[in-house]
């Protein structure tokens, strides 16, 4: 185990870089030294340092360019630039693109030594807090899924039911909730787990080649059939198909579904005899497939067909207390792809994060962080690392409605779910933020089905 701090000094002035090691040494680092860019970038894919100290300005290969190939080659290290004082423009310009700090030349010791303390505690720091990141999210995930909520945990413990069957599964619930990350888990978790995964998105695929695509098709069935081609069911064979958006699916090719469902069976277009499958079928929707029953848009018999074991996922506003879990999650995710030391989320950033009432749910979460660490130039995310929505979610809400033409309806509609979301649901206080009485909300939600 490593118990001194190693540093690399990368300087092309001989006096000033054996001045420096010299003074590194003495306070019980152990210090290395490169005259240019190049021999820098050698000693560092031969030994991990924890602490680069750079010279900006040097012929060749310049700090710059150290700094971008060091945050490639050992995102852990933190880099510190030195410069003169002409150069401060490029030293910021360093941060943005993942420098720690910088030094202007001539320093003195104390000031370099400040510096190297700060950025070893900003290390430690960060371990700290993934560790326990790590820590909590084994505690609260499931495969690729995390939640801590009493939504999610009842969702991970249908999963953990429903994969040792091999009944059908309909998973429902908005975009971006995270559907496809659920059968998934199903998969992985059951005895097919070795065998193949095949997602079929049906809303990606027009109209009138879905059946096609499912149950394959032989050469000359249709214009442009110019061979043989297998359908998605008999790559899924053995393994599971993920069926998205089920409720896309045409009336015609839902009667052919529910029969190879049933049959466990497949005819491909253009065939007389079909083959035997042996599959798991996991369906999902975001759409209320009762009501397209009842309205004759959906076939009954196949929506209980695949309603055999049935998973609903919730919103994100339904479960605000898995934001900062989600959030830190993706955070550490794209801070660790992009080589950038940020500590976590101001106070103020992170009220913003359960304020907002996430209509793209988990997915846009995840949109979020992924530009804030893109932004963010300090050691924590600030408010102004966010989109203006997410900022001023009301002032965003009326102008999405002016250029989409919503209606008065769809207005309230929304203005109520994120009223509600920022109260965690509780209709008391929604009640009491929309100026209107308790009876009155749940009457609206009622109207608007958002019971």
């Amino acid at each position: 185990m490593k118990e001194k701090n190693s540093i690399l000094v990368i300087e092309d002035d001989r006096r000033l870089r054996e001045v420096v090691r010299k003074i590194l040494n003495q306070k019980g680092f152990v210090a290395e030294v490169a005259a240019n860019g190049s021999d820098g970038l050698a000693r560092a894919k031969q030994d991990q340092f924890d602490i680069a100290l750079v010279d900006l300005k040097m012929p060749g290969i310049d700090g710059m360019d150290v700094l971008r190939s060091l945050k490639k080659l050992s995102p852990s290290t933190y880099v510190i630039i030195m410069t003169a004082f002409g150069t401060i423009d490029s030293a910021v310009e360093a941060i943005q693109l993942g420098a720690f700090h910088y030094v202007t030349k001539p320093f003195k010791t104390a000031e370099i030594l400040i510096v190297i303390d700060r950025a070893l505690e900003n290390r430690d720091l960060r371990k700290k807090v993934e560790d326990l990141t790590k820590l909590t999210q084994q505690r609260h995930r499931l495969d690729d899924i995390l939640g801590k909520s009493q939504a999610m945990q009842s969702v991970f413990q249908m999963i953990r039911r429903v994969a040792g069957t091999d009944s059908t599964v309909l998973i429902t619930g908005k975009t971006g909730t995270g559907k496809e990350l659920v059968a998934r888990a199903i998969h992985n978790h059951s005895e097919r787990k070795d065998k193949h995964f095949v997602v079929v998105n049906s809303s990606a695929i027009p109209h009138g080649l879905l059946e096609s695509e499912l149950f394959g098709y032989l050469k000359g069935a249709f214009t442009g059939a110019l061979k043989d081609k297998p359908g998605f069911f008999h790559e899924a064979n053995g393994g599971t198909l993920f069926l998205d958006e089920i409720g896309e699916v045409e009336p015609s090719t839902q009667v052919k579904l529910l029969r190879a469902i049933e049959d466990n069976h497949i005819i491909p277009v253009g065939a007389t005899r079909g083959e035997k499958i042996d599959l798991r079928l996991i369906a999902a929707t975001s759409r209320d497939l009762q009501k397209e029953v009842s309205n004759g848009s959906f076939r009954g018999d196949l929506y209980y067909r695949l309603n055999v074991l049935y998973i609903h996922l919730p919103e994100l506003t339904e479960r605000k207390e898995d934001v900062p879990l989600l959030a830190e999650h993706f955070l550490a995710k794209y801070a660790g792809s992009m080589g950038k030391s940020i500590l976590g989320f101001a106070e103020d950033a992170l009220a913003l994060l359960l304020e907002y009432h996430w209509p793209g749910n988990v997915r846009e979460l995840d949109h979020t962080i992924e530009r804030a660490v893109l932004v963010c130039d300090s050691e924590r995310i600030m408010p102004e690392h966010f989109p203006h929505q997410i900022r001023y979610p009301e002032e965003a809400l009326v102008r999405n409605a002016k250029e989409q033409g919503k209606s008065l309806k769809d207005l309230e509609r929304e203005y109520i779910s994120m009223v509600l979301g920022k109260t965690g649901g509780n209709k008391n206080n929604a009640a009491s933020i929309l100026g209107i009485d308790r009876r009155t909300l749940y009457r609206k939600l009622e109207e608007y089905g958002m019971q």
